[in-house]
């Protein structure tokens, strides 16, 4: 499930900016709540093809997850717009962009294991989903930092889509 190019607007359009990233934030929710519905769906019998839909769901995230990226931190991204209209908030927006760095490395590390279970290996079902329940707690907490960078930059809330 490829989701659609958010267009990323320039600088002098924050609004364009609040836009994508409410698209943008929408699609990573969509991917989380696929991700948590296969963690939490019966492993027991069946161990390659849950492997195999959580392969599925873990690379439609790290998909998702590239677009944010891409519309928070790319050339005319959001944080570049956050940080020329308020430059008191360039340590929220370094830590996010740490935490872009750190859970791209959880995906890869994740994408290599199942990966590797689908490849033949033995997939190990109560340490994949401890490790991918740590990893989602982790994003859902870097989304609500983010929703605040906003409304500290902004006054806009948003909010916690549906």
């Amino acid at each position: 499930m490829a989701e659609q190019p958010v267009e990323i607007p320039g600088s002098d359009d924050t609004g364009g900016h609040l836009d994508a990233v409410r698209g943008q934030r929408l699609s990573l929710r969509r991917a989380l709540a696929e991700l948590e519905d296969t963690l939490a769906s019966p492993a027991a019998g069946r161990e390659r093809t849950w492997s195999a839909r959580l392969l599925d769901a873990v690379r439609h995230l790290s998909e998702v997850f590239d677009l944010h990226v891409a519309v928070t931190e790319g050339p005319d991204g959001l944080h570049e717009d956050i940080l020329d209209t308020a430059p008191r908030l360039a340590n929220g927006v370094r830590r996010l962009k740490a935490e872009h760095a750190q859970i791209r490395m959880a995906l890869n590390a994740e994408l290599l294991r199942l990966g590797a279970a689908a490849e033949g290996g033995s997939p190990e079902v109560e340490q994949e989903r401890g490790r991918l329940t740590l990893l989602l707690g982790r994003l859902v907490r870097h989304r609500q930092r983010g929703a605040e960078l906003i409304y500290e930059a902004y006054a806009v809330d948003i909010g916690g889509e549906s």
